[in-house]
């Protein structure tokens, strides 16, 4: 046992993830860094709908819209700032030059994503605050306040009790209608510090009751603790990024694992095993492509590809053999 430090072991999930489930992932920035890793080994998730979304609120109403899957934005719901149009509901990713700009970028993707929810078995959800900006003029809880002028919100923080409430109904619902639904729930160890230490600690204590919430009403939602991770298992500023908000890639790389061994079957993380070794043999960049040894090397790269699409046709691997094949 190591003396310096509390370590959090691993709890197996009463559900797996594999290559062929349907995948979506909401919510925090932390959202996009398990997105990636999942992307990279060979998963096919989607990620973020509305791009980043940091409060619990508006990722219910992102599920809410895209389950009605005949609610696509319109002109009046965007408003211009800085030259361009955005809206309320999501990141800045999705503004345009033009409101018909920003309203093909939304709805294009609001289309792909409204239909790939009715083919999802495992949500993934990350609430990163329970501190939000509420629109004076409509009352509306933004997703993202687009760095406007403080007069136009107030803020209010929300409640356990609230946030269970938004996302038990909206997962009820869901459920109902794909009873093979199941839902990994966290914490974002992001630190949101714009209101001080003390108002993060307790808008993440207002998170972590509702996920415990949650988890007691919805016997198909499992909570991982990437929160706990960070502040209580690795709790040391070296894991941190420069900017001591964010967590470092070490840090992320030891989260990731533990969502790994978490989540994956044996079986499934076998199977990374073979697709990772394949990817870091797609990031070498010999000085020599055109000798003999090489032209080994590619040639079992593709063969191992191969192996793997006649083991698991849904893997794509396009980008390797294009490379690969590149002798």
């Amino acid at each position: 046992m190591d003396s310096f430090r509390t370590t959090i072991p691993v709890q197996r999930a009463p559900f797996s993830i594999n290559h062929t489930d349907g995948l979506m992932l909401a919510g925090s920035c932390f959202t996009e860094h398990i997105g990636n890793r999942l992307a990279e080994a060979k998963f096919s998730p989607r990620v973020n709908p509305f791009g980043i979304v940091y409060n619990p609120l508006s990722i219910a109403r992102c599920l809410e819209r895209l389950w009605a899957a005949d609610r696509p934005f319109r002109a009046a719901e965007l408003f211009e700032n800085a030259g361009l149009w955005r809206s309320w509901e999501h990141h800045s990713a999705f503004a345009g030059t033009t409101p018909e700009d920003a309203l093909h970028r939304i709805n294009e993707a609001y289309s792909a994503d409204a239909a790939a929810l009715r083919q999802t078995s495992r949500l993934l959800l990350t609430f990163g605050t329970a501190d939000v900006f509420v629109l004076r003029s409509t009352g509306q809880v933004v997703a993202n306040n687009h760095k406007m002028p403080a007069a136009h919100f107030d803020s209010r923080r929300l409640s356990a009790e609230e946030t269970t409430d938004a996302i038990c109904n909206v997962l009820q619902t869901i459920h109902a209608a794909q009873p093979g639904l199941k839902v990994a729930l966290t914490v974002s160890p992001v630190r949101h510090l714009r209101a001080g230490a003390v108002a993060n600690q307790r808008s993440k204590a207002v998170l972590v009751l509702a996920c415990e919430a949650i988890c007691r009403q919805l016997p198909f939602v499992h909570y991982f603790p990437a929160y706990e991770l960070l502040l209580d298992d690795l709790r040391d500023y070296r894991f941190y990024a420069a900017d001591m908000i964010h967590p470092s890639e070490v840090a992320v790389s030891y989260i990731w694992d533990h969502f790994v061994e978490t989540f994956c079957t044996p079986e499934t993380r076998q199977l990374m095993d073979r697709i990772g070794k394949i990817r870091r043999a797609a990031q070498h960049r010999p000085f020599h492509r055109d000798t003999e040894d090489y032209r080994k090397f590619a040639e079992a790269q593709r063969d191992a590809i191969a192996r793997l699409r006649a083991e698991q046709p849904g893997l794509d691997f396009g980008e390797e053999l294009a490379y690969f094949q590149e002798t």
